[in-house]
C-alpha cells in the first residue's frame, strides 16, 4: 500500500492487518488507551474508563468482517498505529484508531487519518467518513474538528454494563457521531 511520510519520521507503511497482527493490534490499542502506559500520550480514556479496550476476538471480527479493514500502519519494521476503516452506505467509519503513545503529539496521527481518508474515498467512493468519540473528551474532539470533522449533536449511549467495551468510571458517558466530508478532498 501507499506510503507517507510525516516530518522528521522514517516512511510510513500502511497495509491491511492480517489475523497474525491481533495480539499485536490489541497491545498498541490497549496501550494508547488504558493503564498507566497510555498516559504517556494524550489519547488515554485511563481516567474514564478501566478495563479493556478490545480483545483479540474483537480485532479480529474487524479484520475479517465483509466491507472492512483494519489498516496496520508501521514504521521501520514495528508496528505503531492501526485504524478501522467500514464501508457504510455513501459513509465510510473509522474507528479503533490508536497510536503508540510514545509516538503521538509529532504530527503521525494527522498522516494517518489523511490516508484513512484517501483510502475509504479511493476504494469506496464514499462521500463522507464518520467516527464516534466519547463525548466528554473535548480535546479529542477538538483535534479531530482541526482536521475538518464537525459535531452532529448526535449521541448513542454508552454501553454501561458490558465489559467489552471496558469499566466506566463516570455516568455520563456517550459516543457522539462526528461527520467530514471527504468527496473533494
Amino acid at each position: 500500500m501507499d506510503t507517507a511520510t510525516p516530518p522528521g519520521s522514517a516512511r510510513l507503511i500502511f497495509r491491511d492487518a492480517t489475523d497474525a497482527d491481533a495480539p499485536a493490534l490489541v497491545a498498541l490499542i490497549e496501550s494508547a488507551y488504558r493503564g498507566d502506559s497510555s498516559r504517556t500520550g494524550w489519547t488515554t480514556e485511563a481516567d474514564l474508563l478501566e478495563g479493556q479496550r478490545t480483545d483479540e476476538e474483537g480485532v479480529r471480527a474487524v479484520i475479517n468482517a465483509p466491507a472492512s479493514r483494519l489498516l496496520a500502519v508501521e514504521r521501520d519494521g514495528e508496528l505503531i498505529a492501526c485504524c478501522q476503516l467500514e464501508h457504510r452506505g455513501d459513509a465510510a467509519y473509522f474507528g479503533m484508531f490508536a497510536v503508540r503513545p510514545g509516538a503521538q503529539g509529532g504530527g503521525l496521527g494527522k498522516v494517518i487519518i489523511a490516508e484513512a481518508e484517501r483510502t475509504a474515498r479511493e476504494s469506496w467512493g464514499v462521500r463522507e467518513m464518520h467516527m464516534t468519540v466519547i463525548s466528554v473528551r473535548e480535546e479529542l474532539i477538538a483535534w479531530y474538528e482541526r482536521r475538518g470533522y464537525r459535531r452532529t449533536g448526535q449521541l448513542t449511549p454508552f454501553p454501561y454494563g458490558d465489559e467489552r467495551f471496558g469499566i466506566p468510571q463516570r455516568d455520563d458517558l456517550a459516543f457522539e457521531l462526528l461527520v467530514k466530508n471527504i468527496e473533494a478532498l
